[in-house]
């Protein structure tokens, strides 16, 4: 069996800091693995390894964080030495040294993540890998740039993590929600024996918080429909998709924008949800139909003008979605509510309008306030499509009484 020793170099220059590497010894056979470990020949203990023995709080602090770096790359490497020794097979110093390099280019956290993201993007999953790119860039500015090996993400790992996001502070939910997805990229990587599973996400919080309240009610939603914005057509706009969402049981925005002509026949809009790829069918009301009305000749295939060209949809979707929710910020100020107006709140409002009209809570889409999507979704799977238009229609004639 191969053996490992930590070894130090110093510096060819006076008071500068020397360098740690390590050896692997195999049938008399010395290879080195160079690190980019550095100390100071003082610092170095020849007989018992490097020693936290430096004369300020900080450099200790330093040191003994240095040590732990030794120790858990000596145990990859012994791990390797271990499972090449299991299988058997004749294998030399610098065949351990290669497989170590191996292993901290793809079991690195970073590394490894960045896969999971390209694997997203090919499947089609774009918003998804954005909030896995947001929770990456997160960890990394909490790492100052620095990777991680999957057996280094411990609990106190994980927990200084949240602590960091907290004295920044990032929200609760938005916390949870990195945290979660932390955990299953983590999870992932133990499902392919990269990384044995020590539930590092045991101490933190991943669950979801009340939010601040996200829906209006019924008469703010008429004031906004009596708006007279017919000198402003880009803040029209914003109305209407806000409107159109509300009269569609809460459409997301981007189904607003993909949403084609040809998604509306014979009095139905048929569409799958972006995000969950789950079929959809809605009546189209009266209200609704005023608003398709008044986009039918946008000169695309698209019900709505968002989306004008070929080739860079996503772009233009995303583009949309700033300036309609900078624009419904504005009309939120013209109507007086404290709520900040969002594509998000219409949505929000018509969960909201639902519960208070004692439409079931099966019916009612986890993103409109339930705690558990999965559970809400496989409720809305076996429901009457017919019956969720009935409580719709009941919702928009309570919204239309007394309007001209």
């Amino acid at each position: 069996m191969a053996s490992v020793k930590v070894k130090f170099r110093p510096s060819t220059q006076e008071r500068k800091e020397g360098t740690i590497y390590y050896q692997v010894i195999h049938k008399r056979i010395v290879r080195q693995l160079a690190t980019d470990y550095k100390i100071y020949e003082h610092e170095w203990n020849a007989r018992k390894s490097m020693l936290p023995n430096a004369d300020n709080t900080q450099r200790n602090h330093q040191l003994i964080e240095l040590r732990k770096c030794i120790d858990q790359d000596i145990e990859r490497l012994k791990r390797i030495i271990l499972e090449l020794d299991r299988k058997g097979l004749p294998y030399e110093a610098a065949d351990v040294i290669s497989e170590y390099r191996l292993r901290i280019q793809e079991y690195s956290l970073f590394n490894f993540m960045q896969s999971v993201i390209s694997l997203l993007k090919q499947m089609g999953k774009t918003r998804t890998s954005e909030t896995y790119i947001a929770t990456l860039n997160s960890f990394k500015q909490y790492r100052n740039g620095e990777d991680i090996m999957f057996d280094s993400i411990t609990s106190d790992e994980i927990q200084l993590y949240e602590a960091y996001m907290v004295k920044r502070g990032v929200c609760p939910n938005t916390t949870s929600f990195y945290m979660r997805i932390l955990r299953a990229v983590y999870n992932r990587a133990v499902e392919k024996d990269i990384t044995k599973q020590c539930y590092p996400f045991k101490h933190v919080y991943t669950g979801v918080s009340k939010t601040m309240k996200r829906a209006i009610s019924i008469n703010e939603i008429k004031r906004i429909k009596q708006l007279d914005l017919s000198l402003k057509p880009s803040m029209a706009l914003a109305r209407d998709i806000f409107l159109f969402s509300f009269y569609t049981r809460g459409m997301a925005f981007v189904d607003i924008a993909y949403l084609r002509k040809k998604n509306i026949q014979n009095g139905i809009i048929t569409y799958r949800r972006h995000k969950t790829g789950q079929q959809l069918h809605i009546k189209v009301e009266k209200c609704t139909q005023e608003i398709i009305n008044l986009y039918k000749d946008t000169g695309t295939d698209y019900v709505f003008p968002i989306i004008k060209t070929t080739g860079d949809e996503y772009r233009q979707y995303k583009n949309a979605l700033r300036a309609v929710n900078g624009k419904l910020k504005d009309i939120g100020k013209m109507i007086g509510t404290p709520v900040k107006l969002t594509t998000y709140v219409s949505r929000h409002s018509w969960g909201s309008a639902a519960r208070s009209n004692n439409i079931p809570i099966s019916v009612i889409s986890e993103s409109m306030g339930h705690d558990n999507e999965q559970t809400t979704q496989i409720y809305l799977a076996s429901l009457d499509t017919a019956a969720i238009d009935e409580a719709n229609t009941k919702i928009l004639k309570k919204l239309l009484s007394g309007m001209v």
